[in-house]
C-alpha cells in the first residue's frame, strides 16, 4: 500500500540510534546538553500546548522533579538528543489513575509546566500531532508501560533494573535480560461486493463500529490468524488475504497489522464473548457516518488504523 507511511505513529524523520544506548557516558553527556529535550510522560498522558505540539523540557527542568527512573533515550533529530521520562510520582489530582482508559476525556495542568500546557491521553490528540511529535509520544508511552508492567524477572522473580538507557532490564540475581515486547494484532478490512464488514465491542461509544482485530496466537502467520479471528467472531470466512499497513498502538504494547480480503459468505453469526454486534454496511452507509458524526453509526476513532484503511477504502487507494 503507497500510503501505508502516513499512517499515525509511522513515517517520521528520526534516527533512534540504537547503538548509543549501551554507551552511558554518551547518554549521560547527552543528557547535560542545553540542546537536549525531555518529554515528560505522566501516567500514560502527554502534555501538548493549545497548538496540538508537544512540550519537551532540558533535563534539569523542574517538572522532573518527581521522576523516579531515569530518563530513556529516544534518538536524534537534526542534532538535538531526545529523551522521555515517567513522572508519574507527580500526585496532580490524586483520582487519575495510570491510564484513564481508551475515552478518557481528563485534562490536567502540572505547576511546572507553561500555561495552556496540559497532559492528555494521547488517542485523544494523536490525529493532530505532527508526525515526529506522534512517534515520540507513542514510543514513549509504550515503553514506560512496559517498564511499569515488568518490575520483577520472568525467570526468577526478582526484581529487575532498568539498563541500556531505558531499553532493557536485567536481573542482577539470575542474569537474564528482558527487552520491550510488541504483541500483534491482526485488524482486517472484509469487505463483500459495496459492503464492508464492521462490529463492535461492548463499552465503546454508542453506535460506534470498527473492523474486526484480535491477537495473533503462537504458530500463526498474519493471513491464518486473520482468518481465524473473523470466522470466530462472525462465521464469515475469507477468501485471499493481503497486507496493507501497520501500526504501533502502544496502549499498552501492540502492532496492529492492517489486511484486507473478499469474503466468501455474507450470513453472520456473532460470537457474544467476542464482540457486541456485526453488520454489514454499505460504501454509501460508511460514508455518511463519516459525513455526520452524529448519526445512528459512528466512524472509528480518527487516527486509528481502523479509520485509515477505512478511509483509503472509501477513495479507492488501498492498493
Amino acid at each position: 500500500m503507497t500510503l501505508a507511511e502516513e499512517i499515525t505513529f509511522g513515517g517520521a524523520d528520526f534516527d533512534r540510534l540504537a547503538l548509543l544506548r549501551r554507551d552511558d557516558a554518551r547518554i549521560t553527556h547527552l543528557l547535560r546538553q542545553p540542546e537536549t529535550r525531555v518529554l515528560p510522560i505522566w501516567r500514560n498522558r502527554v502534555p501538548v500546548d493549545g497548538n496540538d505540539r508537544l512540550f519537551m523540557a532540558p533535563a534539569d527542568h523542574p517538572v522532573f522533579a518527581d521522576a523516579v527512573a531515569p530518563a530513556a533515550f529516544l534518538g536524534l533529530r537534526e542534532g538535538r538528543a531526545l529523551f522521555a521520562r515517567d513522572i508519574s510520582a507527580w500526585g496532580g489530582d490524586s483520582a487519575a489513575p495510570v491510564g484513564g482508559g481508551a475515552w478518557d476525556s481528563t485534562a490536567h495542568h502540572h505547576p511546572e509546566t507553561p500555561d495552556g500546557c496540559v497532559f492528555v491521553d494521547l488517542r485523544q490528540v494523536m490525529f493532530r500531532l505532527s508526525p515526529l511529535d506522534a512517534e515520540l509520544a507513542a514510543m514513549s508511552i509504550g515503553l514506560f508501560a512496559w517498564h511499569r508492567h515488568h518490575r520483577f524477572c520472568a525467570n526468577c522473580g526478582a526484581a529487575s533494573h532498568i539498563t541500556m538507557a531505558g531499553w532493557q532490564r536485567e536481573c542482577r540475581d539470575c542474569g537474564r535480560q528482558h527487552f520491550p515486547r510488541t504483541d500483534p494484532v491482526v485488524i482486517v478490512l472484509v469487505t463483500s461486493g459495496n459492503d464492508l464488514l464492521l462490529g463492535r465491542s461492548p463499552g465503546w461509544p454508542e453506535g460506534m463500529y470498527s473492523l474486526l482485530a484480535g491477537f495473533m496466537e503462537p504458530g500463526e502467520t498474519v493471513e491464518i490468524a486473520a482468518r481465524r479471528e473473523v470466522f470466530e467472531e462472525t462465521r464469515i470466512k475469507l477468501g485471499p488475504v493481503t497486507y496493507l499497513a501497520s501500526q504501533p498502538w502502544p496502549f499498552p504494547s501492540s502492532l496492529m497489522i492492517g489486511c484486507r480480503a473478499e469474503a466468501t459468505n455474507r450470513t453472520i453469526e456473532i460470537d457474544s464473548q467476542e464482540i457486541e454486534d456485526a453488520r454489514w454496511i454499505s460504501r454509501e452507509e460508511v460514508m455518511a457516518a463519516w459525513a455526520n458524526p452524529g448519526g445512528a453509526i459512528i466512524a472509528p476513532r480518527e487516527g486509528a488504523i481502523a479509520s485509515f484503511l477505512i478511509r483509503n477504502w472509501l477513495s479507492g487507494r488501498l492498493s
